[in-house]
């Protein structure tokens, strides 16, 4: 028999309260606990992570960022429309990707933006001891799984070295992304055009040229980040009205398409 108190809310102040289970927050990060299923979210200037305490499966999307999926003892899956399924002990997915992917143990999803590591045609595997290398990187215990104090630059710093230095943007197409991603994501591109001293098409047509992403889809990338980040302090309408989404709808069909996954996937379980 189902026992209510499995389902008991419980309340825990350390910067704001819980939605469902046990959240602690920061300003960047929170953990959310329910029942058996611990999910813990970051964001920082050089990466977002997800992280989960058990294995999970993502359906077909098209991420506008570099992603690192991290399985904590079991492997990586990905599987791309008519190839066979990538298996490895780690693996690193280039941007703009149509894919599913899938860990078969508890895992970390790190996420950088799409010009903080150089251009690759297709995945990257890693093997355990690059996989060990990145968790001990971001101060992850093996069997734990991270906290909200997670070392997002160190993880970077090692994810860096294993794919990479990328080659420098044009200043005005750095500070153009830095405000639709992380400082502003609201923010009209005209008036991000306007504060870099471009024309709106110029400033688009150089953001594609440098970055291989329009800068309309980097901004709902940056607002779906926002939204996320929102999401254990109030209801989903609320945070895809605050990160500048048309209405919920707009913001759980941008999940799907960036993340294959809904925002309610990270508050609920889901079968």
């Amino acid at each position: 028999m189902h026992d209510p108190r499995d389902d008991q809310e419980h309340r825990q102040r350390d910067g704001s309260d819980s939605v469902h289970g046990t959240m602690i927050r920061s300003p960047r990060a929170w953990a959310l606990e329910q029942n058996d299923r611990r999910v813990v979210f970051a964001s920082g200037a050089e990466a977002t992570m997800f992280a989960e305490s058990r294995p999970f499966r993502v359906a077909p999307h098209q991420l506008p960022a570099w992603k690192a999926v991290l399985p904590i003892g079991g492997h990586a899956e990905l599987l791309q429309p008519g190839r066979p399924m990538v298996a490895a002990p780690g693996l690193i997915v280039p941007p703009q990707l149509a894919h599913s992917c899938a860990s078969t143990s508890p895992y970390i999803a790190l996420f950088i933006d799409s010009w903080l590591l150089p251009s690759c045609p297709g995945p990257i595997r890693l093997d355990a001891g690059e996989v060990r290398r990145l968790l001990a990187a971001l101060g992850t215990p093996d069997s734990d799984g991270p906290g909200t104090g997670v070392d997002l630059a160190a993880g970077y710093t090692e994810l860096r070295a294993l794919a990479g230095c990328p080659n420098p943007l044009d200043p005005r197409v750095a500070h153009a992304v830095h405000l639709c991603t992380l400082r502003d994501p609201d923010m009209p591109i005209t008036s991000i055009a306007n504060e870099v001293g471009l024309s709106a098409p110029r400033l688009r047509a150089l953001v594609r040229q440098d970055v291989g992403i329009a800068l309309s889809r980097l901004r709902r990338w940056g607002r779906l980040r926002s939204a996320i980040t929102d999401l254990p302090d109030s209801t989903a309408a609320l945070a895809a009205a605050t990160a500048g989404f048309a209405d919920q709808a707009h913001l759980t069909r941008t999940a799907r398409d960036f993340i294959g996954r809904t925002p309610a996937s990270l508050r609920h379980t889901e079968a």
